[in-house]
C-alpha cells in the first residue's frame, strides 16, 4: 500500500506546483491588466482635456456680426476651428495671423497675453505679463508664458525686436519698400 500513498503524494505535489504556476500567471496578468487600465484612463483624460480646450477656442460672435446677419471677418477664419474636438490631430491652436483675422480665433490664454501686450506702454517681458494674466510669478509659469509669446511672434501676432521684449505686431507688407 505504500506505493499508493507515494503516488497520491506525488500527484499532490504536482498539483500544488501547477496551482502555484497558475497563481503566478494570474498575478502577472493582473499586473498587465492594471497597466492597461491606467493607460486607458490616461487616454480618456487626455481626450476629455483636449475636447475642453478646443471647446474654449470656439469664438463668440460679435454683436455687430449678429445684428448684420454676417459672420465677422475673423470669425470666417475661425470657423475652421469650430468643432475641432472631433478631429484634434493636426489642429493649429495658434493660427498664423492674416489680414482680417481678429484675436477671437485664439485660445483664451493667448488672447489675454495679446491684451496685456497691447495695453503696455512699451515692450514687455514674460515675467511682467504673468501676474497681469492672473498667474503666480513662478519660474514654470513665466517659462510657459514665454513659450506662448514666442509662438505668437512666430505666427505674426507679436514682435520681438529685442530678445525677451515683446510688442504688438507691426504688420509688414509682403513687398517692403527696400525690396524693390
Amino acid at each position: 500500500m505504500g506505493s499508493l500513498f507515494e503516488e497520491l503524494e506525488a500527484r499532490e505535489v504536482a498539483a500544488r506546483v501547477r496551482v502555484e504556476e497558475l497563481e503566478a500567471e494570474v498575478a502577472e496578468l493582473a499586473g498587465k491588466l492594471e497597466l492597461a487600465r491606467e493607460s486607458l484612463e490616461r487616454l480618456r483624460i487626455a481626450r476629455e482635456t483636449v475636447a475642453e480646450v478646443l471647446a474654449e477656442m470656439t469664438p463668440e460672435k460679435s454683436a455687430a456680426a449678429v445684428d448684420a446677419g454676417q459672420p465677422a471677418a475673423g470669425e470666417r477664419l475661425a470657423s475652421a476651428y469650430a468643432g475641432a474636438e472631433r478631429q484634434a490631430i493636426g489642429v493649429l491652436t495658434v493660427p498664423n495671423w492674416q489680414p482680417g483675422m481678429g484675436s477671437e480665433v485664439l485660445p483664451r490664454a493667448y488672447r489675454d497675453i495679446l491684451e496685456v501686450v497691447a495695453d503696455a506702454p512699451g515692450p514687455v517681458r514674460a515675467k511682467q505679463i504673468v501676474p497681469r494674466i492672473g498667474l503666480p510669478a513662478e519660474t514654470g509659469k513665466i517659462e510657459g508664458t514665454r513659450s506662448k509669446l514666442k509662438r505668437l511672434v512666430e505666427r505674426g501676432w507679436l514682435d520681438e525686436d529685442t530678445p525677451g521684449m515683446f510688442t504688438p505686431a507691426r504688420r509688414r507688407m509682403a513687398a517692403s519698400p527696400n525690396s524693390r
